[in-house]
């Protein structure tokens, strides 16, 4: 995939498989270097003694051509010697790890208890995968998304893959935010000065961008740039394209739109991209919002699709709001 010629660099916000798929598109379309990739990292957990690091991953293995498009997550052409061995221990196998990706969680486990940093980490792997565009973790600053249910609060993976996101929610709680230092890698991304666009990925606002946006001087670094900030809607015609993102706005209350996703971001973004089927939505909007809608297709089924909502998003770097 030709590079385009594009005058300056972008920023990318991304959780993991809804956004790394924008995140492709931008890549694949960008020369190497242009793009910086702020991932979020409230997923992370520690599994049998491993950090894990599921939206990072994702994005390595996305970006890296090494995802499995048949599952939608994890490597291809994985194995799984590993998980059948420690199910004979007794083990739990609710969080499967295969052997390759088994891989990438002893080495960067390996590394942090040396005392590298987790960007540093990201950096070396992204690197050794070939990867051009840069991925940074939202903070090297341990962060820890968790769920308030009807029946309790839940680490983010116990409720996402355990429960598969059965319990009804009520409410978010990003702890150790307030604590976090904005990755040196991410506050250079947002200061350089060659900065032309912001983009938010369609990944689920709630879960995959807030702990992001939930990270000291992150807000403070999309308002202080000089650069649009662009938002691509993960709601399609009121359905989630991947995930729960409409089941659990409707159990906080709110209405599973583009619209509702829209005013989420008001007071950060410049404009928001809805699909074709939610182009009508601008009546929807609050007055005053100040948000340009832009209807474009975003169901990226294949690598084309990808592609050509990122050569969209990127064409909107001259405008705004």
């Amino acid at each position: 995939m030709s590079a385009i010629s594009f005058p300056g660099k972008v920023v990318a916000l991304s959780g993991g498989i809804g956004g790394a798929k924008l995140a492709l598109g931008l890549d694949r379309v960008l020369a190497p270097g242009q793009l910086t990739v702020i991932a979020n990292t409230g997923d992370d957990f520690r599994h049998f003694g491993l950090h894990i690091s599921p939206d990072i991953d994702t994005l390595l293995y996305t970006l890296s051509g090494l995802d499995d498009p048949v599952r939608g997550w994890g490597r291809r052409d994985e194995t799984w010697t590993f998980m059948r061995a420690m199910g004979e221990l007794g083990r739990e196998s609710w969080f499967q790890l295969g052997d390759g990706d088994l891989a990438i969680h002893v080495e960067r486990t390996r590394r942090l208890a040396a005392g590298e940093t987790l960007s540093g980490i990201t950096d070396f792997l992204s690197r050794q995968l070939g990867i051009g565009s840069v991925i940074v973790p939202m903070s090297d600053d341990p962060v820890a998304t968790q769920v308030d249910t009807e029946e309790g609060r839940l680490d983010f993976q116990q409720y996402f893959v355990r429960r598969r996101c059965e319990p009804r929610i009520v409410g978010l709680d990003f702890a150790g935010a307030d604590e976090a230092r904005l990755a040196s890698g991410a506050a250079a991304a947002l200061a350089d000065p060659d900065l032309a666009l912001i983009v938010i990925c369609p990944s689920n606002p709630y879960l995959s961008v807030d702990p992001i946006l939930a990270v000291p001087g992150l807000r403070a670094g999309l308002r202080a740039a000089r650069a649009p900030v662009v938002a691509v809607s993960p709601i399609i015609a009121g359905q989630a394209v991947k995930g729960p993102t409409a089941k659990m706005m409707m159990e906080l209350g709110l209405v599973p739109s583009a619209a509702t996703v829209a005013r989420h971001y008001a007071g950060l973004i410049d404009m928001f991209v809805v699909d074709e089927a939610d182009a009508g939505m601008d009546a929807d909007m609050d007055a005053g919002a100040g948000v340009r809608m832009v209807a474009a297709p975003t169901l990226m089924r294949t690598l084309d699709d990808r592609t050509r909502l990122a050569r969209i998003v990127l064409g909107l770097a001259g405008e705004r709001a």
